[in-house]
């Protein structure tokens, strides 16, 4: 897996000419800042970035390829998303994963997804087509963990997330539940580091049978026990700890 260092003291070094080279090619002149968007994503959700840890401007356009006018717009739209936090006399850090945050984001996704899948059960939309795109997408989830590909499965994950909740067809409920969509990606791809992947795939499996039957109460149960009950078995601060570790290990 490549490796991605990054300054954690709140100065900023020199960094040796491959320090923060990821397996990305050199970003093409089209929608850059959303490729910006996607590499630190997906480097964060891999824990090649992590949380707390500083991302410079200039550091982070030089590995891209790209002028600093994308990476500052990008870097703009995740602090938005809350992904990034800016601080004085600190700079740009990935926000940090604490429990207090982590069980925010529960409570909001919560909300949001039963609500979401109630709305979705009532109206009907819990039928052949829309199980078949849901299998679909596991189907995906299932090839990226035999894979080992972490960050494709956090992928995935989401898009299975942004598919159930899509059901509902309320457009404000969607957007809300898409302002925590990367947020999500990482914190699933920070899982995928410390829980088998294909134990998150049937618990992805448990989720449609229960949205087939239709039984609006046993889905609540069924999203209550998949958000909250299965994100609070995974050591998230035990698993960025190691990760950082072994970051560390490998700089001379």
């Amino acid at each position: 897996m490549p490796t991605l260092d990054v300054d954690r003291s709140g100065l900023a070094p020199p960094t040796p000419p491959d320090a923060l080279a990821f397996s990305l090619a050199k970003l093409q002149p089209r929608t850059l800042a959303q490729q910006v968007i996607e590499a630190l994503v997906g480097a964060a959700a891999e824990g090649l970035i992590l949380p707390g840890d500083r991302i410079i401007e200039t550091e982070l356009a030089q590995r891209l390829g790209v002028s600093r006018v994308p990476v500052r717009e990008a870097l703009r739209v995740l602090e938005s998303q809350g992904i990034v936090i800016n601080e004085p006399y600190k700079g740009i850090r990935l926000t940090p994963v604490t429990p207090e945050r982590i069980d925010q984001l529960i409570e909001v996704r919560v909300a949001l997804e039963t609500t979401a899948l109630s709305r979705a059960i009532r109206l009907g939309r819990n039928q052949i087509s829309q199980i078949g795109a849901l299998r679909a997408i596991v189907d995906d989830m299932e090839a990226r963990a035999a894979a080992n590909d972490v960050f494709g499965f956090a992928t995935a994950d989401t898009q299975f997330h942004r598919t159930l909740t899509g059901f509902a067809g309320n457009a404000v409920l969607s957007d809300m539940w898409e302002m925590l969509a990367r947020q999500m990606t990482i914190i699933f791809g920070l899982s995928a580091l410390g829980k088998p992947m294909l134990d998150i795939v049937e618990e992805h499996n448990t989720l449609i049978a229960v949205f087939q039957s239709g039984h609006v109460a046993d889905m609540a149960r069924a999203i209550s026990d998949h958000i909250d009950v299965e994100i609070h078995k995974v050591d998230l601060e035990n698993i960025i700890a190691r990760r950082r570790s072994e970051t560390q290990a490998k700089v001379p």
